[in-house]
């Protein structure tokens, strides 16, 4: 099984409105998998067909190498939390949980105890009420609602989103702890980018509807990461030299300018050449970006939350 959970062509239509159209996603075993996108992109439209809560207008999906009949059966190990945790206001946040392992069918002595443990909640509290639990302490409740009937992936839209900073850290080490601890695979959404890029193993851009691109952490690194930034009179001219200095892997930018992810320490000898080449260097220096910044690089625009 090389996927827990792959989609082809996933698609939702509301009456004119696509949705999600065409949407092909690759989520691995084991990995935290991050979904991307402004908001009215369609995440959550997604994570509602790959949950079984909405039906595709057309495409399909797999879970646990299982379609059709067979992957519906599978959905009973997928844990859900799409935008708010139900929760009953009046009830602890034992109680809640309770419920919803009475519900499921789940009675093992200490479950329920071992749930709150897991999310960093205090099993010993049972009077205090949901509804006055901070915003942090009501997302790890509904992550521990997620977890109920131990499931293989869990599918959280927006888990950290209106955290303060210590409940955004708080919420990504519990994070990290399910996948590395448990071997729980995770997809998450979030518009609070740079904090997604501290957990997730592997990524999927989402913009109005459609999956721009997919990429691991470490191409994400690759392409986020410091690189050269070289601007000449003649760019075609210039990539040959590089090549010839065995830097093949400098990219063209869409204003003309050439990043160079590799040999970046070599930026005086490359200056030398491309001088020496008789090529005008205009510009040469380096560059960082942030996933928010290569985000809105590939969608255009201001971010919207």
């Amino acid at each position: 099984m090389e996927y827990i959970l792959e989609t082809q062509d996933l698609t939702k239509i509301y009456g004119r409105k696509e949705a999600a159209v065409d949407v092909n996603l690759h989520i691995r075993e084991g990995q935290i998998y991050g979904l991307i996108g402004r908001n009215g992109a369609g995440k959550t439209t997604i994570m509602r067909m790959i949950s079984g809560l909405s039906r595709p207008t057309r495409g399909s999906y797999s879970l646990f190498g299982k379609t059709g009949m067979a992957m519906r059966m599978m959905l009973k190990n997928v844990g859900v939390l799409i935008e708010h945790p139900g929760l009953y206001p009046r009830l602890s946040g034992y109680e809640n949980l309770k419920i919803k392992c009475i519900g499921m069918g789940i009675k093992p002595d200490g479950y329920v105890e071992s749930l709150l443990k897991t999310v960093g909640l205090d099993p010993a509290d049972r009077k205090k009420s949901a509804g006055s639990y901070s915003m942090g302490m009501r997302q790890r409740l509904g992550i521990a609602l997620a977890l109920v009937g131990d499931p293989g992936i869990i599918i959280l839209d927006e888990p950290i989103n209106g955290l303060d900073p210590q409940g955004i850290v708080e919420v990504r080490e519990l994070l990290a702890g399910l996948r590395d601890e448990k071997g729980i695979t995770i997809m998450i959404s979030s518009h609070i980018l740079d904090e997604l890029s501290k957990v997730a193993d592997s990524y999927g851009v989402i913009h109005e509807g459609r999956l721009l691109d997919e990429f691991t952490a470490a191409e994400l690194h690759e392409r986020c990461g410091k690189s050269l930034i070289l601007r000449t009179d003649d760019p075609a001219k210039t990539l040959q030299v590089l090549e010839n200095m065995d830097l093949p892997g400098a990219a063209r930018e869409p204003d003309g300018s050439l990043r160079i992810a590799r040999g970046m320490e070599r930026a005086k000898e490359i200056s030398k050449a491309v001088v020496g080449a008789g090529i005008g260097l205009e510009e040469i220096y380096l560059r960082s970006i942030s996933l928010e910044e290569y985000y809105l690089g590939m969608t255009g625009g201001e971010h919207n939350g």
